[in-house]
């Protein structure tokens, strides 16, 4: 034991919470619970109640924070430097400090030993294995951080690994209300329930033991979520909010960034390891519009048109292109510069010019053609790694003193 001082008080508010708890269930409150079903290869199946704690404690949480000796063990708790990261646990709510300490550790431990002691009748041995699990949360030589959330207008069959930590795969049963009791009201309608709303975009990170702030997972997510629907032209969107855990322990609950959060017009797409490919390469290359700031600038105009009606998008669009491969010749450069990247034949280049020449001159709504063409132009322009030196080649390409810019397997992918 790393800290008696500390077990003691969170064992007194622990008791004090199973009392309170106990009366509840006296006066005619229910502790639900689920029946369980576990199967072993060659053996009769074994069945098991597991009480459904996160839920009740949920709606009576002013009440157990009110309690004298919460105030006491939060206390002990401000003064552990390796609870710091849990005091600056985001919600859906403006908490922080105390409060985020009482819901991301006191609430949570007060759970996790009633489902050793099936319930809360108390026993000494379940207590002192919920206070293991904090203490090698908090004192740990590495700490284990997760987010996950919701994915709409996607569909896979198999996980996909976006790599930094990201993977896409399909949601477990129940395991967003597993750890977050308040987890129902803030998935998007129908989640679950509908072939392209099963999915979760996940972020892992291993944190070291002085960690007081927890990843930029917001970021993180938002950036998968743009290089997914570059990858696929899919109406994606994640969110609203994004689910955080410590070591397994609920940490808090944060906004999703609200291009992220937008679903786009348009259809939901499937996701499949080729496309899941190309996703990782152009998440990965992401941060060059960093230091490019006319990158950054297509990219930012490309997204905003997924939300826009004409003519506002074609306005997007235009600009998008300009900035990306205009090099300040203006639109009708960058339209030439597009078909022969994209093209893989005169016919083929020919045909890309002339809807992108559609989309420069103004003429009503883009053909899809020029809508796509612009994406793809993104997708390969990101996938070359250096926009200026891109430009640089194309032209010379045009003047036939070089071939023109190779295009790589996974850029031909996302055409498609």
């Amino acid at each position: 034991m790393r800290a008696p001082h500390l077990e003691r008080a969170l064992r007194c508010f622990c008791l004090g919470a199973f009392a309170l708890l106990a009366r509840e269930l006296e006066h005619g409150s229910e502790l639900p619970f689920a029946f369980e079903e576990h199967r072993v290869p060659g053996r009769p199946p074994l069945y098991e109640y597991r009480p459904l704690v996160a839920g009740f404690l949920e709606p009576r949480a002013g009440r157990l924070r009110a309690l004298e000796d919460a105030a006491i063990a939060l206390e002990e708790l401000r003064r552990e430097p390796a609870a710091a990261i849990f005091a600056r646990a985001h919600t859906n709510a403006p908490v922080t400090g105390e409060d985020a300490l009482f819901r991301s550790i006191l609430l949570p431990l007060v759970a996790k030993t009633a489902e050793y002691c099936g319930g809360f009748d108390w026993d000494d041995n379940g207590f002192s294995r919920a206070y293991c699990d904090l203490e090698q949360s908090l004192f740990g030589e590495q700490r284990s951080y997760a987010a996950l959330a919701p994915l709409v207008g996607l569909t896979l069959a198999t996980a996909v690994d976006l790599g930094s930590g990201l993977t896409v795969r399909q949601s477990a049963t129940g395991e967003f209300a597993a750890h977050w009791p308040e987890a129902s009201r803030l998935l998007p309608s129908d989640f679950g329930r509908e072939p392209d709303r099963i999915c979760v975009i996940q972020f892992e990170r291993a944190l070291p033991p002085g960690a007081s702030e927890a990843p930029d997972a917001p970021a993180e997510v938002a950036d998968a979520v743009t290089a997914i629907r570059l990858a696929t032209a899919g109406a994606v969107a994640a969110g609203p909010v994004l689910f955080e855990r410590l070591d397994w322990r609920s940490l808090g609950v944060r906004p999703v960034l609200p291009i992220a959060a937008s679903t786009p017009v348009g259809e939901s797409t499937r996701l499949d390891p080729f496309r899941g490919a190309v996703a990782a390469d152009v998440r990965a290359r992401l941060l060059l519009a960093d230091r490019d700031d006319a990158l950054g600038d297509a990219l930012d105009r490309w997204e905003l048109s997924l939300f826009q009606g004409e003519p506002f998008r074609s306005e997007q669009l235009r600009a998008a292109l300009e900035a990306l491969l205009g090099g300040g010749d203006g639109i009708w450069a960058a339209s030439l510069r597009a078909s022969v990247l994209l093209g893989e034949s005169g016919r083929e280049r020919a045909a890309l010019l002339e809807a992108l020449r559609g989309l420069a001159r103004r003429d009503g709504a883009p053909a899809p053609e020029a809508i796509d063409a612009v994406r793809r132009a993104l997708v390969e322009t990101l996938l070359h790694g250096d926009r200026p030196a891109l430009v640089v080649s194309l032209d010379e390409a045009l003047l036939g003193v070089r071939p023109r810019p190779s295009r790589t397997p996974a850029s031909l992918a996302q055409a498609g």
